[in-house]
């Protein structure tokens, strides 16, 4: 009976396992912003989504009448996540960590131009040329 202890105990300890979750939730003010991350559209903010690797990243945000913002961004891994402390986390402990990156954009509107000023403009120029 002794002997079975050790097993019962490792046995018990595989189904007690915990794991890591992680996510990346993007906000834009305004809202409503299709979101890309790595050239995948994932929704529109406000939005949170799941992934798998931490790293660098290529957000895009597009809005109808707002200017596109490209910009990088790096999830960074947390000290649980280490190298050989990873393993700890994700097999050994008992409970489960969630980690979130908060990524806040501000969107600019762009400025529409009068087109009958635009013309207007282009005339005065052209005389001014002439």
């Amino acid at each position: 009976m002794m002997r079975l202890v050790p097993f019962i105990f490792i046995f018990t300890l595989c189904f007690l396992t915990g794991c890591v979750e992680r996510y990346i939730t993007v906000s834009t003010e305004p809202q409503g912003a299709i979101v890309w991350l790595n050239d995948e559209e994932v929704g529109s903010t406000p939005l949170t989504v799941p992934f798998t690797w931490y790293g660098d990243y290529d957000v895009v945000i597009r809005k109808d009448g707002y200017k596109t913002i490209k910009q990088p961004k790096k999830a960074e891994a947390p000290i649980y996540q280490w190298v050989g402390l990873d393993l700890i986390a994700e097999c050994l402990l008992p409970f489960n960590f969630v980690d979130e990156h908060r990524w806040d954009f501000e969107l600019t509107s762009i400025t529409e131009v009068d087109s009958n000023a635009f013309i207007e403009r282009a005339k005065q120029l052209k005389k001014q040329v002439q």
